[in-house]
């Protein structure tokens, strides 16, 4: 017969588990029904956030290729020599040059580049913010252990597809925050009504499985690069790309040019100088290429260990030694940008306000632009499909889920998640979703909201700590993403290859994202393909009663066609839910 330790010889844990389970605190989070404890949650919730904190370094760093809130007007006036101050430029031996578009791309003018530096600083915070807001809303009122923040993939799409690289593509980054804010409205008022899910379900199967393959592909493809990688891609002008890793001073920017019939070569008008991605000799030769690799094999030896917080090692380990100055690798060389950074750096602890992007959105020239509400439904689609299917399968995970799928607490989840859109469009970040990161903690225990509080207590911490946040360099952030890639791309083993009608446009929609750069485009393409694919099986259900089976008769043909058009219609919807 066991026998029950006396309260002097249990440990402190333990009593302060049975403390916290019988207080109102316990009772509301449900620990004992839920089969866990208090400091099970405070764990779970750790291994969750030391698992998706790198969010914080990611999210900022691509939304900032946007070029956000900055523009021509943060550009400074040049002098034709650049050996001489501007106060000492003078006409006629030497001219100022006054800022235009050009001054946003390479080489990038120094007012825009340190415009960049602050809203670097603005969008950490505004992750870390959102994140926070997010999953207090969630383990408050749907009491279940799923994390949110700014999701991958999204914050991608918007930057160099909606938005384009510092602001080079069909929508402005505030018209772009407007459609993500009216996109919340949406999905907040779907939620509400309970049409969420049944939306999610009539997308194709074979799209709505491979696009998560798809854009873990197309995050991959990002953390290969030069801007937001490591390097090991670069430009080939025969083959479009090539393998890379050249040092930094083999690399060359290009230039769109025309040729005219005498030989005269001269720049497209309107076209802009790209970034160094051409490289000349020394591949594989960069230092911040092979410390990049060795952050990868950091973070890939832990994730086959089953360590937790594998890619805030990997991201750590590469960032300390980059944080060492007159090194190959340092990410504070010694010019005026870098002595900058350097200076920020040194501060360690800093308030960050957030000063340009929070309520930037504007409203102005939304209507009758179809890039607009392009970008509007795209996201809209894809955060039905990615956090439907995110907060289901967390949910069954968890052992939370019924017999019919449907779990405790899924209408404020479905309403958190929703919530979280519209209050980070406000702050200026990406689409906030549930990440697939909980699981961690869930596999560490976590079974309540107290699990995610947890989250959100260190994403609180991460406001004090923007100087070293924003000191995280490209190459430390590329494994990371070359990895979540490797996550993502399970989801293809749900696809039916056997099946040529559900293989090719699962196909399409993979291998688009990547190739053209756009989510929304291999969305297109895969429901595209699947549709020219399965119209001749709904051509078949719509004549074929009344063709092959009945014949033409005059008197039944407006009957044997409705019939037929109703058995089409039924067909066609069993084939979206397959």
């Amino acid at each position: 017969m066991a026998t029950s330790l006396t309260p002097e010889k249990r440990s402190l844990s333990t009593r302060l588990n049975l403390y916290v389970a019988n207080t109102r605190v316990g009772k509301r989070f449900k620990l004992a029904e839920r089969n866990t404890t208090f400091t099970t949650e405070l764990r779970a919730g750790t291994a969750t956030f030391l698992t998706m904190a790198y969010i914080l370094a990611v999210n900022a760093s691509i939304l900032t290729d946007s070029g956000a809130t900055c523009s021509v007007s943060d550009c400074v006036p040049l002098c034709s020599n650049p050996t001489i101050p501007l106060l000492n430029c003078t006409a006629p031996t030497h001219s100022v040059i006054m800022p235009d578009d050009s001054c946003k791309f390479p080489p990038v003018n120094s007012g825009y580049s340190a415009c960049l530096e602050k809203i670097r600083k603005d969008l950490i915070v505004a992750t870390a913010a959102s994140s926070f807001i997010g999953c207090i809303t969630m383990g408050l009122l749907a009491n279940l252990p799923l994390a949110l923040a700014p999701g991958m993939g999204t914050n991608a799409y918007f930057t160099y597809t909606v938005v384009g690289f510092h602001g080079s593509g069909s929508v402005p980054y505030k018209s772009a925050l407007t459609a993500i804010f009216i996109e919340g409205l949406i999905f907040l008022f779907i939620s509400a009504i309970g049409l969420r899910a049944k939306l999610a379900k009539l997308v194709p199967k074979s799209v709505r499985v491979s696009s998560s393959a798809g854009i873990g592909l197309f995050l991959a493809f990002i953390g290969l690069q030069n801007n937001q990688g490591i390097g090991l891609v670069g430009y080939s002008s025969s083959t479009l790309v090539t393998l890379a890793a050249c040092p930094r001073l083999s690399r060359a920017a290009l230039a769109p040019v025309v040729m005219s019939p005498n030989g005269t070569v001269t720049l497209v008008p309107g076209g802009s100088v790209s970034a160094d991605i051409l490289c000349l000799n020394n591949r594989m030769e960069s230092p911040t290429f092979w410390l990049g690799v060795v952050g990868f094999i950091i973070i890939a030896y832990c994730l086959v260990k089953n360590i937790k917080g594998a890619v805030i090692y990997g991201i750590a380990f590469v960032t300390v030694i980059s944080w060492f100055r007159n090194t190959p690798a340092t990410i504070f060389p010694n010019t005026e940008v870098g002595n900058s950074s350097y200076q920020y750096f040194k501060q360690v602890v800093d308030v960050h306000l957030i000063k340009s992007t929070a309520g930037a959105l504007s409203f102005k020239g939304i209507m009758g632009k179809g890039h607009f509400w392009e970008a509007l439904i795209t996201f809209l689609y894809v955060d039905i499909l990615d956090t439907t299917g995110t907060l289901y399968s967390m949910a069954r995970f968890s052992g939370f889920t019924d017999p019919n799928g449907e779990f405790e607490g899924q209408y404020f989840a479905f309403m958190s998640d929703a919530a979280s859109i519209v209050i980070g469009s406000l702050l200026g970040t990406s689409p906030v979703t549930t990440y697939i990161e909980s699981s961690t903690g869930i596999r560490e225990g976590g079974r309540t909201g107290l699990t995610t509080l947890t989250v959100a207590g260190y994403f609180f911490l991460a406001f004090f700590f923007t100087p070293l946040l924003a000191s995280i360099p490209p190459w430390a952030v590329g494994p990371p993403l070359i990895l979540v890639g490797v996550l993502m791309m399970r989801s293809v083993v749900e696809i039916e290859w056997d099946d040529m009608r559900q293989a090719i446009p699962a196909f399409v929609t993979m291998i688009l994202m990547p190739l053209t750069y756009s989510i929304a485009y291999g969305l297109i393409g895969g429901i595209g393909t699947y549709i020219v694919l399965h119209l001749w099986d709904w051509g078949e259900r719509l004549l074929g009663k009344f063709v092959f089976k009945k014949g033409f008769k005059g008197e039944n043909l407006v009957n044997d066609v409705a019939n037929g058009a109703n058995d089409a219609v039924e067909g066609v919807h069993k084939t979206l839910q397959v």
